[in-house]
């Protein structure tokens, strides 16, 4: 013998989908709202082997985050992502001076005196040199 069912499927569903796709278009909205970031490409070197593009740039996230300069490595001729993973990033703006040794390996000057947020000794199995 079944049990009478207090509570029809389609209101529960109404009662709990809806709300869920409300919320969801609401907070979607107000994300739309909020500051994105800006990256600025300051220079852009291809590899020996034209492989890799390593590319100097700084990124720009609103009044929380002040001058930087980062570097990442992205494969030949494609666009700088907005969620590029860099190897390095300090904290001023700087000219990292870089270049490919002729051996394959990234060369870049840092400042003596910057903040350094990240140094990665290797990217994509390419020996990075700070000089």
């Amino acid at each position: 013998m079944a049990i009478p069912s207090r509570f029809p499927f389609r209101l529960f569903a109404a009662l709990t989908v809806l709300p869920a796709l409300l919320i969801g278009g609401v907070l979607w909205y107000l994300s739309s709202l909020l500051p994105g970031c800006e990256t600025a490409e300051h220079d852009r070197l291809t590899s020996p082997d034209a492989s890799f593009d390593l590319v100097i740039f700084s990124r720009n996230c609103g009044a929380t985050t002040g001058l930087n300069t980062q570097a990442a490595l992205i494969p030949a001729g494609d666009e700088l992502p907005d969620d590029a993973t860099s190897f390095v990033s300090i904290g001023a703006e700087a000219d990292f001076d870089p270049r490919w040794d002729a051996y394959g390996n990234i060369e870049l000057t840092l400042p003596a005196d910057a903040t350094i947020y990240r140094q990665d000794d290797a990217v994509a199995g390419i020996a990075v040199i700070y000089r």
